[in-house]
């Protein structure tokens, strides 16, 4: 058990100390106020503020940003700390403030200031801290508390942490779940219309083949994926997104169509299913409410796990509309052009409602990986996306944290113009997600 002194408790102080507690111990670390509980204690004990009391504690000597309220420009400069950035360098048994850094990047605060946005009107990853100092790519909080363990272990031996380990969750997002199948007769007129237009006839041919079930469908990759999850004794998640009405961004199989259906209640009753929200409900939270219906009505139970369709995620609005809706689970932390930790961290953690300043109950998942981005985005070759991704993998482990990557079943079909990539994600699973569930089971 830990003691921490601070001159007084806020929400933001609270909230991170709680992550804290979670990420390190099994048991809370106690917060007080009352200069002589502290002195006199003995616990193992942080003294969190601008005044040191005796040497037989760890002393951070806090920033401002945890006492405040409102949302400010800050003013933070790097430094390195053991060949990693860190920031908010201060005084004391630690050289920097490690809560306030922490809760600076895990409320995502920087993105309520004023910035740019890119195309699709998404905060731009050019804008942040980490795309700016080069730590995009690591779990940097994750990394800043195995240091702080050492420093707590130098300085109380006895005290005892909590066992962390390293896990790996696969998620799908099934935005496009066919290519040439469960169309509808105009859709599929009109495919082959443009195919012939464009004298596309390998493509006219191959649409007949499956329609006439005489081929798989391109991006039906559903039986390859159940078989390697069972090798791998792998328990992912898959999002569908589940829009009423066609649009430019969303382009799915319509939501009437029984083999759709079949599709989700299938995977419901084997996986975690979520609600990828369209991005039509974006601007429009009465049709987001009606997706979340439609989709518990077809897993028949709750839909509590989300994922923001091309990520549009914007805080605290898409947040709190979530919560309204009874989500208790969302995957969007991440960007939609890059690859990397938006939150700089590699474990699930509560969302902070800045703006409001309190915390919420809406776990959040961060992910660092995605296919789409390596592929669309970076212009990668499969060869590279999987150099990518094992960086990941292994900045990941290295700090027991969670490792969560989001494929698309068309990249994983047997479309030509995605050749590579299945191999890539089978490779992957073997020489990774296969043995760690073989030691774990060891």
């Amino acid at each position: 058990m830990l003691l921490l002194y601070s001159h007084t408790t806020t929400p933001r102080l609270r909230y991170i100390i709680d992550f804290f507690s979670r990420e390190l111990f099994d048991e809370p670390v106690i917060i007080t106020n009352d200069k002589n509980e502290f002195r006199n204690s003995e616990l193992p004990k942080v003294n969190y503020s601008d005044e040191e009391f005796s040497e037989i504690e760890l002393f951070i000597r806090n920033v401002d940003i945890l006492f405040e309220t409102g949302i400010k420009l800050q003013n933070i400069t790097c430094f390195e700390m053991n060949y990693n950035k860190a920031f908010f360098q201060t005084s004391g048994d630690f050289p920097f403030d490690i809560f306030a850094a922490s809760f600076f990047l895990l409320s995502r605060y920087e993105e309520y200031l004023p910035h740019k946005e890119d195309e699709y009107g998404r905060y731009d990853p050019s804008n942040s801290l980490a795309f700016k100092e080069g730590f995009l790519h690591l779990p940097l909080i994750n990394i800043w508390m195995t240091e702080f363990k050492k420093a707590l272990h130098k300085k109380f031996p006895r005290l005892l942490f909590k066992r962390n380990q390293f896990k790996c969750i696969l998620t799908y997002d099934i935005d496009i779940a066919y290519s040439y199948l469960h169309k509808g007769l105009k859709r599929t007129i009109g495919g082959f219309v443009r195919s012939m237009i464009d004298r596309k006839w390998g493509i006219v041919n191959e649409r007949w083949q499956v329609l006439l079930r005489k081929k798989n469908d391109p991006y039906d990759c559903y039986e390859w994926l159940d078989a390697l999850h069972l090798y791998c004794r792998s328990k992912p998640c898959y999002f569908f997104l589940v829009a009423k009405k066609l649009t430019k961004y969303d382009r799915n199989t319509s939501t009437s169509d029984d083999s759709y259906k079949e599709l989700i209640e299938y995977y419901a009753s084997n996986y975690k299913v979520g609600i990828h929200p369209s991005w039509q409900s974006g601007d429009d939270p009465r049709l987001l409410k009606e997706e979340i219906e439609w989709l518990t009505v077809v897993i028949d139970k709750p839909a509590i796990h989300s994922r923001q369709h091309f990520l549009r995620l914007s805080l605290p609005k898409t947040y709190r509309q979530l919560i309204e809706l009874k989500i208790a689970n969302d995957y969007s932390m991440g960007y939609g052009s890059i690859n990397g930790f938006r939150a700089s961290v590699a474990s699930s953690f509560n969302w902070f409602d800045l703006e409001n300043e309190q915390p919420t109950p809406l776990m959040i998942y961060p992910f660092c990986f995605m296919d789409a981005n390596s592929l669309f985005e970076q212009n990668n070759s499969p060869q590279e996306a999987y150099t990518e991704l094992m960086n990941f993998y292994t900045h990941t482990k290295n700090v027991n944290g969670m490792l969560i990557t989001i494929w698309h079943n068309y990249l994983l079909g047997t479309d030509p113009q995605f050749a590579g990539w299945r191999e890539m994600f089978e490779l992957f699973m073997k020489e990774t997600v296969y043995w760690d569930a073989y030691n774990d089971d060891a």
